[in-house]
């Protein structure tokens, strides 16, 4: 992520910017994918893309962006300096739906509780306060499908969340790491899940006993004074709303705080994410304990399962979103999918597996179950 800040610095000193419009997403812009581990085998990505079609707040617009010889300055692709094209670049209607049947990956769901019961065991004997587990499910693409229509299902519906899609990985994400606009910072803090109940008068229960659980609130104030301690170097006033609320998801209900402050040092959105990643959300509190534990108990590479996903444009304004209720999908065709559970001393195993098997269900949903 460093490097990235850097070279992305660098490429915006060099760049000339023709923006008119001046609202966020417009001018030069890219789209960032990191893993949530730097010794991971996948990589972490920004994409600087040669055509955008944006759209926010009943406005569109779309952009060109193409790189140049610094020593001519035409373009390389037509060895001219012409104006860019006005029209829209050609389009290919949706094919199909996708199948694909996830089942385990790495890790059984009897693997998954046992590793949940000693990561219990770590918590009783002092050792942290929380660590956040994850399993996998492994599928594979059927030929002829169209992964946009899986993308867009999502997009559909869970259409307050996070819809992305860079460089293979794709996912609705219902959790804000970090915004940054004209020197505000911005954040929204989950931690603590319940499943939608299955009439109005169970899903108010559901809801009640979320905002009321011990065991939730606790993990949710270990997420917030996560979050809250690694933005005050750059933004001394930063605050978290007093008590956390309920969100209301499709298949989930959340506990969910907002941060707001701002920023004292100029950091820019991918200045934060170094700061931010992992929170406590994602990993545990002490973080650095809670990372050594995961990767001791998760025998596989998370990928960029719970890092961050987003955007950043040249003035290093961006809005990044913690990647969860997401999949990568290869070259090979082979989808992966991650979803993982909070734990904390009063845990049951059995339990934290039934909460990854609902966080699963916009990905496994957003295929079209085979025939």
């Amino acid at each position: 992520m460093t490097d990235a800040a850097a070279a992305w610095k660098q490429l915006v000193a060099a760049a000339t910017i023709t923006d008119p419009l001046r609202v966020p997403g417009t001018g030069l812009v890219a789209f960032g994918t990191f893993t949530f581990a730097a010794d991971s085998a996948q990589t972490s990505v920004l994409i600087v893309p040669s055509v955008v079609v944006g759209r926010a707040e009943g406005r569109f617009w779309l952009t060109r962006i193409r790189q140049t010889d610094a020593s001519t300055g035409t373009g390389t692709g037509t060895g001219t300096d012409e104006p860019f094209a006005a029209d829209l670049p050609a389009t290919e209607p949706l094919g199909t739906r996708p199948h694909v049947a996830l089942t385990p990956g790495s890790l059984s769901p009897e693997g998954y509780t046992k590793i949940v019961g000693e990561g219990v065991r770590r918590i009783r004997d002092g050792l942290l306060s929380k660590v956040v587990l994850a399993r996998d499910l492994t599928g594979r693409l059927d030929d002829g499908g169209d992964i946009r229509t899986t993308i867009a299902t999502l997009a559909d519906g869970y259409p307050d969340c996070w819809t992305f899609a860079v460089d293979g990985f794709f996912g609705a994400s219902p959790e804000t790491l970090v915004g940054v606009h004209s020197g505000t910072v911005t954040a929204r803090v989950l931690a603590g899940s319940a499943a939608r109940g299955t009439d109005a008068a169970s899903d108010l229960d559901a809801a009640t006993a979320l905002a009321t659980s011990t065991k939730d609130q606790d993990e949710h104030e270990f997420a917030v004074q996560s979050v809250l301690s690694s933005l005050r170097p750059h933004s001394r006033g930063v605050v978290a709303s007093e008590t956390p609320f309920t969100l209301k998801l499709p298949n989930l209900w959340h506990l969910a705080s907002d941060v707001e402050g701002l920023l004292d040092d100029g950091a820019t959105s991918l200045d934060l994410i170094q700061s931010l990643h992992p929170t406590a959300a994602v990993a545990g509190t002490p973080t650095p304990d809670a990372v050594r534990l995961l990767g001791e108990l998760e025998p596989f590479d998370r990928g960029r399962y719970a890092g961050p996903v987003g955007w950043v444009d040249a003035d290093g304004d961006g809005e990044w979103a913690v990647a969860l209720r997401s999949a990568q999908l290869d070259a090979d065709g082979t989808v992966t999918a991650w979803a993982g559970a909070g734990i904390v001393a009063d845990s049951v195993p059995e339990q934290e597996l039934v909460e990854t098997r609902m966080k699963f269900r916009p990905i496994a949903d957003a295929f079209d179950p085979a025939e």
